[in-house]
């Protein structure tokens, strides 16, 4: 059975809209106070993406009251631009700076959305960042969990913040 989009089965349109709203709002959020970029959010992907060439992605995992993943997808050249103006310096290639600058924009992301999930009273705890580099490369996981994806654009290209939560256990 493929992936479902959230709010198509197991969560509610409104929860959808929600989600939507925190990953836009907590994306913009970090690039308006951190990451000195022009971004615009477009509307949420209708299909999963699991195949990446030429990418950077960064993942963290959250557990508790709500499980889940936060994954950045950003292809190569959009990862060393928000590298170069979250770091304030020249970034010509994929290296341990980018590495280190996409898992801390995964951890920023996600610790934007623990925040409003704790707004609701909701604990969870977050895992440590890891970071996927390389031309060609497959992320196949949670594919049981409900999902959102909101493709953002700057000026050197389009990024996905794709959020993922597992449905809880009765």
């Amino acid at each position: 059975m493929p992936p479902r989009p959230a709010g198509d089965g197991l969560q509610e349109e409104p929860l959808q809209e929600e989600l939507q709203q925190i990953i836009v709002s907590t994306t913009r959020e970090i690039f308006e106070t951190m990451i000195p970029m022009d971004l615009s959010a477009g509307p949420p992907a209708k299909e999963q993406v699991q195949s990446f060439r030429c990418h950077v992605s960064g993942i963290l995992g959250f557990s508790g009251d709500i499980r889940g993943m936060v994954t950045i997808h950003c292809p190569d050249a959009v990862a060393m631009a928000i590298t170069a103006n979250f770091l304030g310096m020249d970034v010509t290639e994929v290296n341990d700076d980018v590495i280190d600058a996409i898992g801390e924009l995964a951890n920023m992301v996600t610790g934007g959305i623990k925040e409003a999930f704790s707004a609701n009273n909701q604990d969870i705890k977050l895992s440590v960042p890891t970071v996927v580099a390389g031309k060609s490369y497959n992320i196949n996981n949670l594919t049981d969990a409900d999902w959102v994806i909101i493709p953002f654009t700057v000026p050197e290209g389009t990024f996905l913040v794709e959020l993922k939560i597992k449905p809880q256990k009765s």
